[in-house]
């Protein structure tokens, strides 16, 4: 007799899965300043180092979105826990940019893995659910967990720990998510029509390839301001890792009651109205300083708060054939653009702090200031998305009047 499946702990293990890919996100964020004092590393090789986070995370998150049918969520879940541990105690025990540049791969692609196989998992777990507010529910976890790791990072960093201490903070999910996964029975994969084959030939629509464009935008609007906001904030009189912890604890409560609003103003409705909230935060943010950066982190966090799941929910909705591997996709092409996008966020600041120190600034002016531009530089990311979205907001309507 087969093992039932416990689908509540499967999903409980997963939000602590999502919690330490959280954590590793926040944890580093927090350290990123102590990391180029101790180890003597530039913006341009902090951002290599936030780079191979978001590589890791594309690499694996495909990978097991191409082999989830044949081997499982079991392995790849087994595979992210090797990773994971690997990962974080090379991180703790560096010594040098190089040993960083490995450790934080591994961590982001056990990062990945977990993306790949919770997503689908989580849908065969609660078959009958609504797919879209279930996978809210779920990346409530990642800004969650954010939450608590910058207020970890900034009472550890306040109270003098080293940031080697810091990273010792991200086993304790590890240790909880792989001991609620133990002995556990994993749902199968759904036995479906569509091959590996057929999935590919469903993302050659020219609406995914739209999505997957967007997605990119999306994720470094996202991903970009807050994987950077300690180096950016750290002059502009606000702490950044609270200005981190109100962002993203906005967005858990946002992504937790996500359900009636994409229900009153539909999934593309959502989109649109992030992209707009998301310029304006940016901008904000980019010329604010003091207690306004609190407010302006505010509407920057209701930009932000739904786009990822909303992304994936809507290619999830209109283009199912697409299967497990068109999110998997969707999702590692938003994690590769954030990865492409740090060490040019990282050469922005050096740039931008040069050309302060020649306008005569000096010390924390030219840091602000040097922040503050290259705020300004990524306010064209959700610019792009509120042209895109209104375009695919009237598409939407077209389709539907012609289908009446």
């Amino acid at each position: 007799m087969s093992q039932p499946i416990n689908a509540n702990r499967l999903f409980l293990a997963s939000c602590f899965a999502l919690i330490t890919t959280a954590f590793s996100f926040s944890i580093r964020a927090g350290i990123l300043t102590q990391l180029g004092t101790e180890l003597n590393l530039d913006t341009v090789q902090l951002g290599h180092i936030n780079q191979m986070w978001f590589l890791g995370f594309p690499i694996s998150m495909i990978l097991g979105g191409v082999f989830y049918s044949a081997i499982g969520p079991k392995l790849i879940m087994q595979i992210a826990l090797v990773a994971h541990a690997i990962g974080i105690l090379m991180t703790i025990y560096a010594v040098d940019y190089n040993t960083l540049l490995i450790s934080t791969l591994l961590i982001g692609l056990g990062n990945g893995c977990t993306e790949a196989a919770c997503n689908p998992m989580i849908a065969d777990s609660y078959s009958g659910l609504d797919f879209n507010s279930k996978l809210n529910r779920f990346h409530m976890w990642f800004p969650g967990g954010i939450v608590l790791g910058s207020l970890i990072s900034k009472f550890m960093t306040d109270g003098g720990f080293a940031w080697q201490t810091q990273v010792w903070v991200i086993i304790i999910p590890t240790v909880i998510y792989a001991y609620l996964f133990a002995g556990q029975a994993f749902p199968k994969p759904r036995i479906v029509e569509n091959t590996t084959l057929d999935n590919f030939k469903a993302m050659l629509n020219p609406l995914y390839l739209f999505m997957a464009a967007c997605m990119a935008l999306t994720a470094i609007s996202e991903f970009g301001p807050q994987q950077w906001v300690g180096p950016i904030l750290a002059k502009a009189g606000a702490s950044p890792m609270l200005i981190l912890a109100l962002v993203t604890g906005l967005m858990a409560v946002g992504r937790y009651f996500a359900g009636p609003l994409i229900k009153q103003l539909n999934t593309v409705g959502v989109l649109l109205g992030s992209a707009v909230f998301g310029v304006i935060g940016i901008y904000m943010m980019s010329t604010m300083d003091g207690s306004m950066l609190y407010v302006a982190a505010v509407f920057y966090a209701l930009g932000i708060c739904y786009f990822w799941p909303n992304m994936l929910g809507f290619v999830g909705e209109t283009m199912p054939q697409t299967g497990a591997l068109g999110l998997s996709i969707l999702g590692g092409i938003g994690m590769f653009s954030s990865s492409m996008f740090q060490p040019i966020i990282g050469g922005w600041i050096q740039e931008n702090k040069t050309v302060a120190l020649s306008q005569g600034l000096a010390g924390d002016a030219a840091d602000l200031a040097a922040g503050q531009a290259t705020l300004s530089n990524m306010l064209i990311f959700p610019a792009i998305l509120i042209v895109a979205f209104i375009g695919l907001y009237f598409l939407g309507k077209k389709v539907n009047h012609s289908a009446a």
